[in-house]
């Protein structure tokens, strides 16, 4: 079963009063009725003057259900909202950016959302094309020539259509175009006089059905047949468990063809979970860069089999450096589709031996029927200690409180903050983590949390958003969209009051230059005054507790927020964490 056929999620909803009857219907009404039928079951929006006509039809047309508004504070947390809906349920949701100032705005999340090929449908606007009907001044300033140049090099497709029926067939191919993989979002620009032209009776309103995404490619049998060959006589093959969907039949399946040839696995823990980390053939723990262990691992490996691994040449530099690589490489990864010359997302060019260009999803099961069983037997890795309580507060405390509290519930980790080890907790099920924002865009973390929160609503599972203190505070105000519209979470913001990251690297520099590093903390300390992001969350709504500075008083507040999200509350945390990294 898919994960978005278990997901409820039920929201306060903003009720409209009732519009009256009308045989009269404007340009917009028409895109908002294909957006009804597309299924799309949300619109995260800032609202602007550029899509006033949308923003009508969607309350006085469509009621305000399929697609329900929710309303952002910023228009970078409604994509990363609709971001985090679909990582936890599959499903694409749309965001709503007003003209080209919203658009700059969000430009950093679209480009996430791009590098974590995740399907968001970005709806925009602008002013009238038509410069004789354009208001003095701000019709101007918000009107441009080519507004999707601004995002064109990291979205899959953009369009600016000239008519009502071109809008609605422009919506129909950027769905078709989002979801079908490598996924990713996509622009569609409005001009405010084509929504609120009258267009007499509805037109005819396509078939959507007819123009959904394809289904999922098969990888050709002759290429599933050689990948299977050399997986079935390797000595020592690894897997890459790589991006890979939500699916726990997808899940269940990597287990099985892992064991049926014990293969030992790696994880990165910028993406979701892919396998389950306390499984005997899991090598070490998932980590940013390869551990010792997993480098190890890689470097004795004959045969490698990568489940569409991030930067698999990145990887396999971790464990070779500069020798050549000896492994037999077998690539499933549709990836190539989306890369471009403007964007290195794309990493370094692997060496390939036999290349299946597909999703992981569609590959395994193939592969699964396909080898023959190794009985090899594989060594237990070396136990990794789960997180420690420490005094003072260290991220290792914070997961030693958090393991505690979560001891038999289940639960979905939005976000990790740099420097979290991953032998921290262990993943058990696709839906316990789901990975970073692809991009390293800080500032994404709150609205992720609350879109994952809202594809999790009502199915039992809590979730969870460990965040550095510079990513909360660049978007905090996204929990109160999720306070307003009710939708539970828990943020742990691990706050080291300072960009850490950037005093490491600044002490990096002055090493290297014979420079004091006890300067590294000028210009990226966050103190003098600290900042009470505890009432931050309090005064949006939510539920603040801390600042929590002491290792005993850390489980007892993941407890309280715990219970505030049973409640359907929404809690933030601020845990005041001591600077330094624990991971590799």
């Amino acid at each position: 079963m898919k994960a978005k056929e278990s997901i409820t999620s039920t929201i306060v909803h903003d009720t409209p009063v009732r519009s009256r009857e009308s045989e009269e219907f404007w340009g917009r009404d028409a895109v908002a009725a294909v957006l009804r039928g597309l299924d799309i079951p949300y619109i995260a929006l800032n609202p602007g003057a550029s899509y006033r006509g949308l923003h009508d039809s969607i309350v006085n047309y469509l009621g305000n259900r399929a697609p329900q508004m929710l309303l952002s504070l910023h228009d970078e947390n409604a994509v990363s909202i609709a971001h985090g809906y679909w990582k936890v349920s599959g499903r694409m949701m749309a965001a709503g950016l007003h003209s080209n100032v919203g658009l700059m705005h969000a430009a950093m999340p679209i480009f996430n959302a791009w590098c974590d090929r995740a399907p968001v449908l970005i709806m925009g606007a602008t002013g009238p094309w038509d410069a004789a009907k354009r208001r003095p001044w701000i019709d101007w300033i918000h009107t441009c020539a080519d507004q999707g140049a601004l995002i064109r090099n990291y979205t899959k497709w953009d369009n600016q259509p000239g008519s009502v029926a071109a809008a609605m067939e422009a919506l129909l191919r950027a769905a078709q175009i989002a979801q079908t993989a490598p996924y990713g979002p996509v622009y569609l620009n409005l001009d405010v006089t084509l929504q609120e032209s009258k267009i007499g009776p509805m037109p005819a309103l396509p078939d959507v059905t007819r123009y959904a995404a394809p289904p999922a490619v098969r990888p050709a049998p002759e290429a599933v047949a050689a990948a299977a060959k050399l997986l079935s006589e390797a000595k020592g093959p690894v897997m890459l468990a790589g991006r890979c969907s939500r699916s726990l039949e997808a899940w269940k399946a990597r287990i099985a063809l892992a064991e049926k040839l014990n293969v030992r696995v790696l994880t990165n823990i910028k993406l979701a979970a892919a396998f389950p980390t306390d499984h005997r053939l899991h090598a070490a723990p998932p980590s940013n860069r390869l551990p010792a262990a997993g480098q190890k691992v890689l470097a004795e490996a004959d045969v490698i089999l990568s489940l569409d691994c991030l930067d698999l040449a990145g990887t396999l530099k971790q464990a070779y450096g500069t020798r050549p690589v000896t492994a037999k490489i077998v690539q499933v990864s549709c990836d190539a589709h989306s890369h471009r010359g403007w964007s290195m997302d794309y990493q370094g060019l692997p060496p390939m031996d036999v290349y299946l260009m597909c999703e992981p999803d569609a590959a395994v099961p193939l592969l699964l029927e396909a080898v023959r069983p190794r009985a090899a037997s594989v060594p237990e890795p070396a136990a990794e200690p789960l997180a420690a309580s420490t005094d003072p507060l260290t991220l290792g405390g914070v997961a030693h409180a958090l393991n505690t509290a979560t001891r038999g519930i289940e639960v979905c980790l939005t976000r990790l903050p740099l420097g979290w080890n991953g032998a921290y907790t262990h993943f058990r099920h696709p839906l316990d983590y789901i990975g970073y924002d692809g991009g390293a865009g800080v500032g994404s973390g709150p609205g992720i949390t609350v879109g994952a929160a809202l594809a999790l609503k009502d199915s039992g599972r809590i979730p969870i958003g460990l965040l550095g203190d510079g990513d909360f505070l660049m978007s905090n105000t996204a929990v109160w969209t999720a306070t307003h519209y009710r939708i539970p979470c828990l943020m742990i913001v691990c706050n080291n009051r300072s960009f850490f990251n950037d005093e490491a690297h600044q002490e990096r520099v002055a090493n290297a230059r014979g420079r004091p590093p006890e300067n590294r903390w000028i210009g990226q300390r966050i103190s003098e005054p600290d900042i009470d992001l505890a009432a931050m969350a309090r005064a949006q709504g939510a539920v603040g507790i801390g600042p929590v500075t002491r290792v005993a008083d850390v489980q007892p507040a993941i407890e309280q927020g715990i219970e505030t999200v049973r409640g359907g509350g929404v809690c933030v945390i601020d845990a005041r964490v001591q600077p330094g990294y624990d991971s590799e």
